[in-house]
């Protein structure tokens, strides 16, 4: 990417009133893979769907989950994290579920997606901790994650493991329920008041001469798109800031295949924003 083509992008947003779109590739610098990003497999998430259909799913999708959390949850947050909490857009919209930017201390937030650290009960709608439930699994699956240390990480707190059909899944403590992660699965849809806030603040961007700055998402899904389209049809400069090529490029205005922990970084101090260290509270 030509230097002269980064120095442009920085420029448009030195200045402009900012609503930002975040995705995993914000959170691989801290370890957490990246779900689409260049060199990464094809993979297809359980479906919502697919989940509720039957028992044995939800064992695959329990024994997979407990482990990747046990490793996510000790994921800090990065420099990009920081240079975000920072810059203080006045919008962030995150399609992440790893809770990352709310520990970096993020005030103006959106998690398009929910929190991996929380778990809603599908009978009485009941929500209660991740941390909780995990202690309750490693209890009921002694043993499991030492026999298991080894197994391949991959996003959203999943990891590579067939023989799950022994794992034992705790039930809701209320109604004796079924337990999922309070995240929108594949086949749900985002809950309509969070769509209508993040759409709100793009269309003030148009109002205000604002940018829409995207940090890490392929955009591949609609979920994270629309808001590149709503930007683009009123005007609005779109810069996607994404290592490889998103769905969104024949709409920015600039794309910068570089590493957003670098280009946030640099942007908050060419707005004179610093990049402080906020201190993190695990879930």
């Amino acid at each position: 990417m030509p230097a002269d083509h980064r120095t442009a992008a920085l420029d448009l947003l030195a200045e402009r009133p900012l609503v930002v779109l975040t995705g995993a590739g914000l959170s691989t610098d801290s370890g957490i893979p990246d779900y689409r990003g260049a060199g990464a497999p094809v993979r297809m998430p359980m479906t919502y769907q697919e989940f509720v259909a039957d028992h044995a799913a939800q064992q695959r999708y329990w024994a997979r989950s407990h482990l990747g959390w046990g490793r996510m949850r000790r994921a800090e947050p990065n420099a990009g994290h920081h240079a975000l909490v920072a810059l203080d857009p006045d919008l962030l919209i995150t399609q992440n579920v790893d809770g990352l930017h709310e520990r970096a201390g993020q005030r103006r937030l959106v998690a398009l997606h929910g929190r991996i650290a929380e778990v809603v009960c599908l009978g009485c709608r009941a929500t209660s901790s991740r941390a909780a439930l995990h202690a309750r699994m490693q209890a009921a699956n002694p043993g499991f994650d030492e026999r298991h240390a080894t197994v391949v990480s991959n996003p959203d707190g999943d990891v590579e493991l067939d023989d799950t059909a022994g794992f034992v899944v705790p039930a809701c403590e209320a109604c004796g329920g079924v337990l999922k992660p309070d995240v929108v699965f594949f086949g749900e849809n985002v809950p309509a008041p969070r769509v209508e806030r993040c759409y709100a603040a793009v269309d003030r961007l148009a109002e205000t001469g604002g940018a829409l700055l995207v940090a890490g998402s392929s955009l591949t899904v609609m979920s994270g798109l629309r808001f590149v389209r709503r930007a683009a049809k009123a005007g609005t400069p779109v810069v996607i800031v994404n290592r490889g090529a998103t769905r969104g490029d024949e709409l920015a205005t600039y794309t910068l295949d570089v590493g957003c922990s670098e280009l946030l970084s640099r942007l908050a101090a060419l707005r004179g924003a610093g990049a402080p260290r906020a201190a993190a509270s695990r879930p």
